[in-house]
């Protein structure tokens, strides 16, 4: 024994004192010269309590390395070991296969780095002789980098072998991780692993029996990591469909997958036949034989998801049992690629409906630009962020942001019907504070026993926050359930957050239901807006307050003249968090308005002469537009006609608006009153007039949005 102290704790005497009374002494590492290094562990002579005879099946060792990756210290005196020559002062790189120096040595000095320990990596050493042992490599970081790293090895027997593979492939729902790791336990049994999937399984489409000639594959893994030959497919590139349908036939006789070898060059050649595809699969001169395994999909009848291929050296042929093993580690793992799959399918549906939602343009009257960026490359990690911006029938704007409780496809789902529900009520002209109460509505009736609690996910305590732009006022009006309030930049570059009263949320039942407030405020063309999710301002080392200063303080920097969309990612990069928590979502909107010159308003008393002088103001202002005269008289009939309705069933001041936007002529008249105009099926109005029949004619669309002090109702016609 050396003279370390019992108490030392770096990794490499813990371990070793763990085998010491399990590894027989005088091994192949006493035969290094280990034993003279100072440090060194000699392990107890076999006595009659514990016999070598019994500890020949023995499978732990350790070695120590430096800060350069230079062996220090080893315990390697089990039996198994014999033939590593893991001498004091050479390089750990001498006990590894030239084609896995890069990788193992970009792993040891990660670790080194980082002081994170990588676990259960499946690796094969070099014995001198020039075989090689299977082992589990885990790697240990010292208590302090310049005393290196601790590297404990299991030698890797056939069964554990297979357990260790089947866990550690099982550790991912990723599926370009899951084929790395099928490919680095394949490795095991020759001197190059590839996994080719098929494009449907590859891409997370659904998987259906098809005809062997309409396969195509997909390289997904392929080790080690080294050069490869010219033409050679390597990850992420299609294999030639000639290729493709070979393998696809190889692996299914009789109409039945199985593994098959080919066990020399000319035959792997003679069966390839184009040199085009020999170069494709072949991976060097040295690959004489080959074997492919299917990975299959247990039903009826089977799905082939993809192939494996195992190629070897000349002098390493395959025999029955490392074919039989192959089959079994890979029937152990081919649900794993199918799990990945499924979650590949599920991850792109999420983020096809995140970006679905995400606005598309903001028209002439308002600028809009957005970022999504989730917090995780995979779909449990995406979560219900969303923002949305779309013109409503009348002119206006809708701005709309919301942050749904939850990740995955609960949450998208619930997602996606709440920001459908306000675009459609918002388009029938429900103001902010009554979209949010059906909103809480829903989300306490998606919360309940049957569809909600039943499904393992609740959207109690999410947030949404709309806001409507009046391009005519330059007025916004503004509603929040319990979310951040929006940043507003004024022209004058002063930026800000709204002063909103807090609410709890959308569907806090168990709270006292609080009104959602109205809020209306300013912003003249150049006026910037900010919405966003709480995934952009909370940081761990912040209060939200600051991290909202912080945004604000970012988004004041935004120069008029700068592409908003530019603008929208600089913003997010300069606040996201390095190691994002939370999805990140921002919505810019630039106000910008209609000109004067293309907007007029009226307001005249609720007497009998008030059509008449509508239709004469309207006449007047749209000879100065110079609209062409068929179109003119449209729009004096129909302005007429609404005045006349608004005095017949309503009382107080009519208000009339005519705006000239784009190819149309947008009409308003506004009215106290409350009741709902609605074309009969005779065409006629409620008391039997026609003027609903005539502005549904003259018109390519119309509706009624409704106010504080009764509703408005707005038609648009073609110019």
């Amino acid at each position: 024994m050396d003279s370390t102290p019992p108490s030392s704790s770096s990794p490499f005497d813990l371990v070793s004192r763990a085998l010491g009374r399990y590894v027989p002494g005088g091994g192949p590492a006493a035969a290094a010269g280990r034993d003279d290094a100072p440090g060194n562990r000699t392990t107890p002579r076999p006595t009659a309590e514990n016999p070598v005879e019994d500890r020949q099946d023995q499978i732990l060792g350790v070695v120590n390395l430096d800060e350069d990756l230079r062996i220090t210290r080893a315990n390697l005196d089990a039996a198994v070991f014999a033939g590593l020559h893991a001498v004091t002062g050479s390089p750990f790189a001498d006990l590894l296969p030239p084609g896995d120096v890069p990788t193992v040595a970009r792993r040891l000095r990660q670790v080194l780095e980082i002081g994170e320990a990588h676990v259960a990596r499946i690796q094969r050493l070099r014995r001198g002789d020039g075989s090689e042992l299977v082992v589990s490599m885990s790697i240990l970081p010292a208590a302090a980098p310049q005393e290196g790293l601790t590297v404990s090895l299991i030698a890797m027997a056939r069964r554990l072998h297979l357990y260790a593979a089947e866990t550690a492939i099982g550790t991912s729902l990723d599926i370009g991780e899951t084929a790395q790791s099928l490919a680095e336990s394949l490795l095991a049994w020759g001197d190059v692993a590839a996994v080719d999937l098929d494009f449907a399984v590859w891409t997370g489409e659904g998987v259906a029996e098809r005809a062997p000639g309409r396969i195509r594959l997909r390289r997904a893994a392929l080790v080690p990591d080294r050069a490869w030959p010219e033409g050679y497919v390597t990850p992420g590139g299609d294999l030639p469909s000639d290729a493709s349908r070979l393998l696809g036939q190889a692996v299914r006789r009789n109409d039945a997958p199985q593994a098959i070898v080919i066990p020399d060059r000319a035959s792997v050649e003679r069966l390839l036949g184009s040199p085009r595809v020999v170069r494709a699969l072949v991976p060097g001169d040295r690959s004489a034989s080959v074997a492919c395994i299917p990975l299959v999909l247990d039903g009826a009848p089977p799905v082939v998801l993809g192939v494996a291929e195992v190629w070897r050296r000349a002098d390493r042929p395959f025999h029955d049992s490392d074919l039989f093993d192959l089959q079994e580690l890979v029937a152990r793992t081919a649900h794993h690629v199918d799990l990945a799959r499924q979650h590949q399918r599920e991850h792109t549906q999420v983020l096809a409906l995140q970006r679905r939602l995400l606005p598309r343009t903001g028209g002439h009257t308002i600028d809009i630009a957005s970022v999504y960026q989730p917090a995780t490359p995979d779909s449990a990690g995406v979560g219900g962020d969303w923002v949305n911006s779309f013109p409503l029938p009348d002119g206006r704007t809708a701005l709309v942001v919301g942050d749904v409780v939850g990740h995955g496809l609960g949450a998208a789902a619930t997602m996606g019907q709440l920001s459908m529900e306000a675009r459609a009520l918002l388009s029938a002209g429900l103001a902010p504070d009554e979209v949010l109460e059906h909103l809480d509505e829903t989300v306490s009736l998606l919360d309940d026993a049957e569809s909600g609690l039943a499904a393992g996910y609740s959207a109690l305590g999410s947030t949404c926050c709309i806001a409507l732009y009046d391009p005519v006022s330059h007025q916004v009006t503004l509603s929040s359930a319990g979310h951040l309030p929006p940043i507003l930049v004024r022209p004058t570059g002063e930026a800000a957050p709204l002063a909103l009263r807090p609410h709890p949320g959308l569907g806090t039942e168990f709270a006292l239901r609080e009104p959602f407030d109205v809020h209306t405020f300013s912003a003249p063309p150049g006026s910037l807006l900010a919405l966003y999710t709480d995934g952009l301002v909370e940081d761990p080392a912040l209060s939200i307050d600051e991290g909202i200063g912080r945004l604000a303080d970012t988004v004041e920097g935004v120069h008029p003249w700068d592409g908003l969309q530019q603008a929208a990612r600089q913003v997010v990069s300069a606040l996201a968090p390095a190691r994002q928590r939370d999805d990140v979502t921002l919505l810019l909107a630039r106000m910008i308005g209609y000109r004067k010159g293309d907007t007029a308003t009226w307001r005249l008393p609720a007497r009998d002469d008030a059509p008449v002088r509508a239709r004469a103001e309207v006449s007047a202002l749209l000879r100065r537009w110079h609209i062409r005269p068929d179109t003119r008289d449209d729009v004096s009939l129909l302005v007429s006609e609404l005045v006349t309705n608004a005095v017949r069933h309503a009382a107080g001041p009519v208000t009339i608006r005519l705006i000239r936007a784009g190819h149309g002529l947008l009409c308003e008249v506004g009215d106290t009153g409350n009741g709902r105009p609605r074309l009969s099926a005779g065409g006629l109005l409620d008391d039997g007039g026609r003027g609903l029949y005539v502005v549904h004619r003259l018109t390519t669309r119309w509706g009624v949005r409704w106010t504080d002090t009764g509703k408005v109702v707005w038609a648009e016609v073609a110019r």
